[in-house]
């Protein structure tokens, strides 16, 4: 893994209001299955579905640009997300969401691990790898995860970001007295 200035990055962390989510090699890993009619089936981290959950209980906007893809739409909608867009235009979408949510790049976190998600990570105030992202991607981040895509990225980034944001004791604190 490539080491990245730790209190750099948590200061870029205090700022975020809203993450976005790359989903393959992100939320996912890479992997690509079928079943035997030739559905695709796709595996997610239940981690993830908590860190988002996390994050967005705590106040942060959460949002996730993809391709078309039935089983990630089933997957948003089951933790929740109601930011989900699906489209390969991942900067139109990030330019939108700005003006939408009236916030700059510098309140944005994107997380990416793939050259389709540079060009946005290039914007952004906080950028984010996975352990396993390709090299073009770590090279941009502020941050990489200790985890791979696909397994546990988003719940990583969500205590991360909501430590630094001095965030996590209460969303804890909150979780523990009241349940989820």
């Amino acid at each position: 893994m490539m080491q990245k200035n730790i209190a750099a990055a948590v200061e870029k962390a205090k700022k975020i209001k809203l993450v976005i989510f790359d989903v393959h090699g992100v939320l996912s890993n890479n992997d690509v299955l079928y079943d035997s009619q030739g559905n695709r089936i796709r595996q997610f981290c239940h981690e993830d579905g908590f860190g988002m959950n996390a994050m967005m209980l705590m106040g942060i906007e959460v949002a996730v640009i993809t391709r078309k893809s039935k089983s990630v739409e089933a997957r948003m909608a089951d933790i929740g997300v109601k930011r989900f867009y699906q489209t390969k235009e991942k900067i139109a979408k990030y330019e939108e969401l700005l003006k939408e949510l009236n916030i700059t790049d510098e309140e944005v976190c994107y997380v990416g691990d793939e050259v389709i998600d540079c060009g946005v990570m290039k914007r952004v105030g906080f950028a984010v790898a996975p352990s396993d992202a390709k090299k073009m991607a770590m090279e941009i981040a502020d941050y990489v995860t200790e985890k791979a895509g696909g397994y546990g990225v988003a719940r990583e980034l969500a205590e991360f970001i909501l430590e630094a944001q001095g965030k996590w004791q209460p969303f804890c604190e909150k979780v523990m007295a009241k349940g989820w």
